[in-house]
């Protein structure tokens, strides 16, 4: 097994299957004695939930934005133009 340039690997189907690990199961690495093991986050916060939160906490609880100036957030893009800001590792 290799990893991908980027930093990516595939976990084998039976693991997956056999420990419940689908598409946006949230996992954590941990590093112990020279090892590193990954493990799946059993009642984790998931990661949408907790950006609404941070918004909603940000806000006072109410959220003035559109789906769409959320979406264009979580890309990184730019509020006015709705293109990618500069320096974001685009090569374009």
């Amino acid at each position: 097994m290799r990893i991908t340039s980027k930093g990516q690997v595939t976990i084998p189907k039976e693991i997956r299957d056999g420990y419940g690990l689908l598409p946006g199961t949230e996992v954590e690495f941990l590093v112990e004695k020279g090892r590193v093991t990954v493990r799946k986050l059993e009642g984790g916060e998931h990661r949408g939930r907790a950006i609404v939160e941070r918004l909603e906490n940000a806000s006072g609880g109410d959220i003035p934005l559109t789906t769409e100036e959320i979406m264009r957030m979580t890309r990184g893009e730019d509020w006015g133009t709705g293109r990618l800001e500069e320096d974001d590792g685009d090569p374009g």
